[in-house]
């Protein structure tokens, strides 16, 4: 019998606002306990996960320690562990989104021995809060009643630890029921985890950062930063305009100076402002920091100041398009942060003389985050000598308005300064990336395919499938040596005479259960992440690339879409969507394809399936086949040249792939040459992509999960318009289709790297494509601007991207649909869909990031031994694509490296270069203009650089203890760098991108053989690198900037 009771809650909008809500509250006579020694387990109605009885004791945190303890309660060492709904919701209350989540997480997670446990919906757990009682004495009162109920209802067979930092909670409770104890957490170490050595060290970090935190309230010294404005005044303000929310964005060149707030929420719709706001130095940004949702004041429009128009250090490509370099633009301050977006920092301590400077008693440490735009951290240490030679994991605790500096702990040591593992587990760290083996319940889901056991078509998926095994030839065209097959095609001819164009998708829905193990574990990674050298997959290998890769010769279920096409104008006569059985009758190289496409058949022989074929017998299907891949490259061109008349986008990107050794390490890094059948595959993938999107739409309109491509702000071509007119082109933006002309009409016949680089601009100035649900959005703004269609999303790689599985549900409810049948699938609502798209496109852009950075450091970590005075690969030619007031930035083609090359030294001294072009440092000046700069020395001598000259430039390496290594360039010769032969000079990008990850690998695997030490970080590095080498072929598929070509920003179609 249910009990209703009225319950008031203050809710915290995703936007930051509070909302008062009354709600009925219905209490329950039984809920999930989810123990193991549950008497009634079915009047509990217990599933899923549940807590082990192979314990001593039962653990229940107090909503206190959940909250400045979580870290340590993630230590799989902990079991036992009962989460109280109290504690939880106090979480979510206290610590926002970002702490909340990864409780869930955890508590969802099959490696840890934790549940929650629903207090506040069981009748006998229940306690109003009395008057006058405050939020936390009843938060811990409720949390002692349903730990003594849990010890009762669990018939006294495990004693409950109650786990709080309430001293008086622990003088009131700790006798009160027999069975039941309630000790400080400190304390609760102490005794049952004494040799966890970890958990204390990271207890006392927490603690000395509190204590620091008190002292601190308690010191009367005046503040530094002024007080932030009450919540209830911040929402009133934004309502009446008088202040702004967004989201902070700190320069990473100029991280002291300059941040911008980009504006969100109704504050973007009800102002009249198009920019960005500009919050200029630390004292304006008040104690926000980087990501947090913040709420600003305007300034005067006396007070506004503008961009720094000179290069920053390590200045790139990363600048904001669009922006006048020196125009006032608005200006403000953060009176109050909505929401904090605080994380794990990776950071470096000070050097030992810098420490020894500080006292040598000093417990308080200033250290530097590896991420320039996150201010230093004061944590509390003694180990301070015995660290500085590491990269370390803190979090901030907090930031009062009397500090100059935010508090923090250390949390845990990641590895050395400069060794491979350790700056990849940085990387990692400072992305929100973290990968951990599949569980033992996760694998448990995992079908089976072994020789003792093989894995086979079952008889009920033959009945309910449409078996394509001998009525279709069906082939794959992938990069070599791909494992992870997501997709394959076919074509043939009907009975009527029309075509039928088949493309055929993994059915990796069949193998991940919604709400299983594996789907939440998938859920949480929502992609596969790609580095330079390894991959961390979205899902166990038995299904990436065993059971769903749509292998050659083997039976595997799919999910297809069918276009039934006229015979001579390809226009598409009707559509079937549904489940199907295939067999590969090829697994093609992209090079094989195009080799049968030309008409080279000397390539047959490195085709494996036409190996052991007689002669005749192997004429026929070489005939079939090529028909097939002819009649394909046929189709892609009129879908493609239908996009193009809708003005589809064309822009830089440019695709490699990997050569692995027997030990599948990197072993070669090629260029990959841009092939018709490339084109052929992609146009195939977007027409099925675009014909799903319009299924799910149409079946589910308000739930849907596609993907939107906004135009970009015409602003943000300004410096392409500008570009291109130095070279007498003109470029229309107006629309993508005038964008898409112009860009083709834009060839210098005399150097084809002005079109590379003004296309690279394009993509620069674009808006990232995002996932959305289109109840969230009206649907004039579905448009994908870069593909030139209404509606898009992700269908065909279900295996590396969790869009594309939630998709693959959507359009199997949507058969249901149609065919009035039971809806199966768990769809999401539009608001939880909304939810899951941030995640996603928070993780894609993580993916983004790490796959970048891991590149920039194979590139510096290949430049760093070489001697840039005597070392001839350190000489090369580059292309200046932007100008400043204090230098330029080059692009070298070589290489693919885009960077800052000063024309004004540390010194003062400006460049110089004499008749033969040759530079060097002379007292002068420098006068900027809009396509050119020129340097003139006090003895008259002057030398201009214009947009696309070529110049010759030294590559060294600029260290640094702190933060990641940089490029650095350096311009010793106005004139282009002459190589003895041309043809060489083309090849020797080639040549030299396949050294840059072979060589570093082999000089960090000489340098752990040279030490003879085992080295602790082997232990994490398999912990977290699931695959190395081969499994880049599929990234280099997907993304098609891999820096090490061109580390030009994509737009992320």
């Amino acid at each position: 019998m249910l009990q209703k009771r009225e319950k008031v809650l203050l809710l915290r909008t995703f936007h930051g606002r509070t909302l008062r809500i009354v709600r009925e509250h219905y209490l329950r006579p039984s809920v999930p306990c989810n123990s193991q020694l549950c008497p009634q387990p079915a009047t509990c109605h217990n599933d899923g996960k549940l807590l082990s009885s192979d314990v001593t004791h039962y653990m229940v945190p107090d909503w206190k320690v959940v909250q400045d303890y979580l870290e340590i309660l993630e230590f799989p060492e902990l079991k036992g562990i009962v989460f109280m709904q109290t504690a939880c919701q106090a979480v979510q209350r206290q610590r926002g989104r970002r702490q909340y989540n990864k409780l869930r997480n955890l508590l969802k997670d099959a490696r840890h021995d934790c549940v929650l446990f629903a207090n506040e919906f069981q009748q006998s757990c229940y306690l109003p809060r009395e008057r006058g009682e405050s939020m936390e004495k009843w938060q811990s009162r409720s949390i002692y009643n349903a730990a003594a109920w849990y010890y009762h209802h669990c018939q006294h067979r495990m004693p409950i630890v109650m786990v709080t930092e309430d001293e008086e909670a622990i003088q009131q409770y700790g006798s009160e029921t027999e069975g039941v104890f309630v000790i400080s957490f400190k304390n609760y170490l102490d005794n049952f985890w004494p040799d966890l050595k970890a958990a204390h060290e990271l207890c006392e970090s927490i603690l000395q950062s509190r204590r620091e935190r008190e002292n601190e309230s308690q010191e009367s010294h005046g503040k530094e930063y002024p007080e932030h404005v009450p919540l209830e005044v911040l929402e009133a303000g934004i309502k009446s305009g008088r202040y702004i929310q967004g989201t902070l964005n700190v320069n990473k060149h100029r991280a002291q100076m300059e941040a911008f707030v980009r504006l969100q929420g109704a504050s973007s719709k009800d102002s009249d402002l198009i920019s960005d706001i500009l919050i200029h130095g630390m004292k304006a940004r008040n104690r926000s920091i980087h990501g947090d949702v913040v709420v600003v004041e305007l300034l005067p429009k006396s007070e506004w100041k503008g961009r720094t128009a000179a290069l920053g250090e390590s200045d790139g490509d990363d600048r904001a398009p669009g922006e006048a370099p020196s125009e006032p633009m608005p200006t403000g301050r953060v009176v109050g942060i909505l929401q904090k977006n605080w994380r794990d920092y990776v950071v470096t301590f000070p050097s030992i003389e810098e420490v020894q400077s500080q006292g040598k008693n000093a417990q308080k440490i200033l250290v530097t985050p590896w991420d320039y735009r996150i201010p230093k951290i004061r944590i509390s240490t003694q180990q301070a000598e015995a660290l500085q030679d590491f990269r370390v994991v803190v979090r901030i605790d907090s930031w009062e308005s009397t500090s100059m500096y935010p508090n923090g702990h250390f949390v845990r040591v990641l590895g050395r300064i400069g060794d491979l593992e350790g700056e990849i587990a940085t990387i990692l760290v400072e992305n929100s990336i973290s990968v951990v083996p599949f569980s033992e319940a996760q694998m448990c889901e995992m079908p089976v395919n072994t020789p003792e056991n093989p894995w086979k078509v079952s008889s009920q998926e033959e009945r309910e499938r449409k078996d394509l095994r001998k009525t279709h030839l069906v082939f794959s065209i992938d990069p070599s040596g791909c494992e992870d097959v997501d997709d394959t095609l076919s074509v043939r001819a009907l009975d009527n005479g029309n075509l039928e164009l088949g493309v055929h998708i993994a059915d990796v829905t069949h193998f991940v259960a919604p709400h299983s193990y594996i789907d939440i574990e998938a859920r949480t990674r929502a992609t596969t992440y790609y580095l330079a050298d390894r991959r961390y997959d979205m899902l166990p290998a038995i299904l990436s690339a065993d059971v769903c890769s749509l292998l050659g010769g083997v039976d595997r279920y799919a999910v297809s879409v069918m276009w039934e096409l006229d015979k001579t104008s390809y226009e598409i006569k009707k559509v079937w969507y549904g489940r199907t059985i295939i067999r590969s009758a090829y697994k093609l190289f992209y090079e094989a394809a195009q080799d049968l496409l030309d008409g080279n058949f000397s390539v047959v022989k490195d085709i494996p399936e036409f190996k052991d074929l007689e002669e005749r017998s192997r004429q026929a299907k070489l005939e079939e086949l090529v028909w097939a891949i002819r009649k394909l490259t046929d189709i892609a061109r009129h879908i493609r040249a239908k996009r193009d008349r809708c003005g589809a986008l064309e822009l830089e990107g440019v695709e490699v792939r990997i050569q692995l050794d027997e030990k599948k390490n990197i072993h070669d890094l090629i260029p990959k040459q841009p092939l018709e059948v490339h084109e052929t595959v992609a146009e195939c993938m977007i027409l099925a992509n675009h014909w799903v999107a319009k299924k799910i739409w149409e079946s589910f309109p308000h739930q849907a999960l596609l993907r939107r491509h906004p135009p970009p702000h015409q602003e943000f071509f300004s410096e392409l318009r500008e570009c291109a007119k130095a070279k007498g082109f003109f470029i229309d933006t107006r629309s993508n289709k005038a964008l898409a002309d112009s860009l083709d009409n834009a060839n210098d016949p005399n150097d084809p790297i002005v079109n590379k680089l003004l296309r690279s601009m394009a993509t620069q100035a674009m808006s990232n494509a995002l996932y959305f649900s289109t109840g969230s959005c009206a649907e004039e703004e579905f448009h994908h601007y870069g593909l030139a269609l209404d509606k898009y999303t992700h269908f065909t790689s279900p295996i590396r991207r969790y869009s594309d599985i939630i998709v693959h549900r959507l359009l199997m409810a949507a058969i249901s649909k149609d065919k009035k049948m039971e809806i199966k699938e768990n769809l999401f609502s539009n608001k939880d869909l909304e939810e899951l798209c941030r995640h996603i496109n928070n993780r894609n852009r993580a993916a983004q990031h790490s796959q970048k950075q891991s590149t920039e450091l194979f590139q510096c970590m290949y430049f760093k031994d070489k001697d840039p005075e005597t070392e001839e690969r350190c000489i090369s030619d580059g292309v200046i694509y932007s100008i400043r007031t204090n230098g330029v930035l080059v692009f070298i083609p070589r290489f693919g490296i885009k960077g800052a090359a000063y024309l004004r030294n540390k010194d003062g001294l400006v460049i110089s270069c004499g008749p033969d072009g040759h530079s060097e440092w002379k007292p002068g000046s420098l006068q900027r203009f809009q396509n050119k700069i020129t340097s003139t020395t006090t003895g008259g001598e002057s030398v201009t650089f214009h947009l696309f000259d070529h110049v010759t430039v030294r590559i060294s390496v600029q260290t640094s203890r702190c933060h990641s290594d940089t490029i650095r360039l350096e311009i010793i010769s106005s004139k282009p760098h002459m190589t003895p032969d041309t043809e060489l000079f083309q090849q020797s990008s080639l040549l030299l991108k396949s050294d840059l990850v072979k060589e570093v690998t082999r000089s960090v695997e000489e340098a752990q053989l040279a030490q003879e030490v085992e080295v602790n970080i082997t232990e994490d590095y398999q912990k977290y690198c699931q695959t190395k080498g081969r499994s880049l072929y599929t990234l280099l598929e997907e993304i098609r900037d891999l820096a090490l070509l061109d580390v030009s920003n994509s737009y992320g179609i």
